[in-house]
């Protein structure tokens, strides 16, 4: 079963759509390394960064903001050309196809924007689904942290590096 999203950049007068499947990701402490208390501010602050940072939004045509990732160089000057990306769907559309829509979308649009590969540094080995997505688009696991992520739930677990070329 898929959803009918729009995917379009985001403006900053999305993020109070966008705060609620955000801070329902990071707050559940299962994949992201950030802070699961981190405030509004913070969070809106990391996320709508400038250039060379992007972010982009799946949205409903009802409205709802159903999910979102940000494209950004993976390192500074001559690691440019590797572009990084993160992911977010809303508890209520998973296992629908707005992460594997995100997904596409990103690697047009890092080709877009000149990138020649895409690294994912932490996936979390616990994230079945986002694991079998990336790897279903081309992604292969180039590297694993032992015990690199603090799960809120099995506790210090491994993260896989992904890659591919575009």
């Amino acid at each position: 079963m898929g959803v009918d999203v729009l995917i379009r950049p985001a403006e900053d007068d999305d993020w109070p759509g966008v705060w609620p499947l955000w801070h329902e990701v990071v707050a559940a402490g299962e994949t992201y390394p950030y802070d699961p208390e981190m405030t509004s501010e913070a969070g809106r602050a990391m996320w709508l960064a400038a250039p060379p940072a992007y972010t982009w939004v799946a949205v409903t045509p009802d409205g709802q903001f159903v999910g979102t990732y940000q494209l950004t160089p993976n390192q500074r000057k001559l690691g440019d050309h590797v572009a990084n990306a993160s992911f977010m769907v809303a508890s209520e559309a998973r296992g629908m196809g707005v992460g594997r829509q995100l997904g596409a979308h990103c690697l047009d649009a890092a080709r877009a924007l000149g990138y020649r590969a895409m690294q994912f540094n932490a996936v979390v080995t616990t994230n079945i689904a986002s694991l079998q997505l990336w790897r279903s688009l081309g992604f292969i696991i180039v590297g694993t942290v032992p015990r690199g992520f603090r799960h809120a739930v099995h506790g210090e677990v491994d993260m896989h590096i992904m890659h591919r070329f575009l």
